[in-house]
């Protein structure tokens, strides 16, 4: 089966690297926050041409720690989109904060700014855009309203590792960051792991501190923190892949051009790239009534295409039977999960690979009897 996503390929890419670099710290004898953890913290930041980076122990932890360190508390509302992984929302909550959901752009799939300052109440602390996919939100101006309110913007950069919008890295135009680095990201750990970087050295205090007990200084709890430390032996590896995320991102896009060229005519409808950004195409989705039938069909062809995500976030069980504000004027969020499919998308598909994908949609449109538009 191809797989939708398949981290191991890229392991087995690096893996003489990355075995040296897991057997350096084995061998050190230092295994938490150690110098992989505050090199990698260093190069990541020096990459954005940001003045600070914080290693944590997941994407969600990076949020909920980011959430913290702005001052958000238990009760004041943050506005962010429904049309994310739940971990967007599952930080949020985590600190005791209220999501408040503002409907996407259909075209970008992201925050649509237009529609925020209609959101906002005197509870509202902080907007966090996600960029969906790699695609990065419209910031400049979500950036100009956070600033007219007073309000805090902080980026959901989980799937959006090396996205850039005027040649600005996403990450860089928020008040403070986070990203993910499980495992299928485009720069991906071989377990968990997540950052925050910010050019505000108060928050990247606070941010240190929060991730280790509240500890300013050790064993000694200033405030309520949390254990969230990215793990030095995953820090090791991420060292390995950084210097190739961009190169990567390129390969990335480059699949997805071939996608775009062999669907442009036909009935799918094939992910924006505006010409001033850079997606980062951590996932290639395509729109398209009957994905369920499409999923079926290619399984049978041998390759896995995947739902991101089968409900948006008010929609999942946990959320549905509560009355989260803006989850009832989502038009554009709930029309779009009627018709999202995934397909496979990683540096390492080769293109008798890239072909075969090609191939099962082409057959799926054929038997549905319009193979082009």
């Amino acid at each position: 089966m191809l797989l939708c996503a398949d981290p191991k390929a890229q392991y087995l890419r690096y893996a003489t690297e990355i075995n040296s670099a897991i057997d350096k710290v084995l061998q050190s004898g230092w295994y938490i926050l150690g110098e992989h953890v505050s090199g990698f913290e260093r190069e990541f930041a020096e990459l954005h041409g940001l003045n600070h980076c914080v290693g944590v122990a997941n994407g969600t932890d990076a949020l909920a720690i980011a959430l913290r360190a702005c001052g958000v508390s238990p009760g004041d509302e943050v506005i962010t989109v429904s049309h994310s992984a739940v971990a967007t929302v599952a930080a949020i909550e985590q600190i005791g904060a209220v999501p408040v959901f503002c409907d996407i752009c259909y075209e970008s799939r992201c925050m649509n700014p237009q529609l925020i300052k209609n959101l906002i109440s005197d509870k509202t602390k902080a907007i966090v855009p996600v960029h969906i996919y790699g695609h990065p939100a419209d910031v400049p101006a979500i950036k100009k309203i956070a600033h007219d309110y007073e309000l805090f913007l902080i980026e959901d950069c989980a799937q959006a590792h090396g996205a850039s919008l005027d040649n600005k890295l996403v990450g860089t135009f928020g008040d403070i960051a986070a990203f993910s680095f499980y495992p299928t990201k485009n720069l991906g750990a071989l377990g968990d792991g997540g950052a925050i970087i910010t050019n505000n050295k108060e928050l990247a205090d606070k941010v240190n501190y929060l991730r280790q007990y509240g500890w300013k200084e050790r064993y000694i709890s200033s405030v309520p923190g949390v254990n969230s430390r990215l793990d030095e032996i995953q820090a090791a590896i991420l060292r390995v892949k950084l210097p190739h995320l961009l190169d990567d991102n390129e390969k990335r896009r480059s699949i997805a051009d071939q996608y775009d060229m062999a669907f442009a005519k036909t009935r799918i409808g094939i992910p924006i790239r505006a010409n001033n950004i850079k997606h980062a195409m951590h996932l290639y989705v395509i729109e398209l009534d009957g994905r369920d039938s499409l999923r079926t069909h290619l399984a049978t062809q041998g390759v896995q295409a995947a739902l991101h995500y089968p409900l948006a976030i008010h929609q999942q069980p946990a959320y549905a039977s509560r009355s989260l504000k803006g989850a009832t004027e989502l038009p554009n969020t709930e029309k779009l999960y009627q018709r999202l499919l995934s397909l496979p998308l990683y540096p390492e598909l080769t293109s008798e690979q890239v072909n075969k994908v090609i191939t099962g949609v082409y057959s799926w449109l054929e038997c549905s009897g319009s193979p082009t538009i």
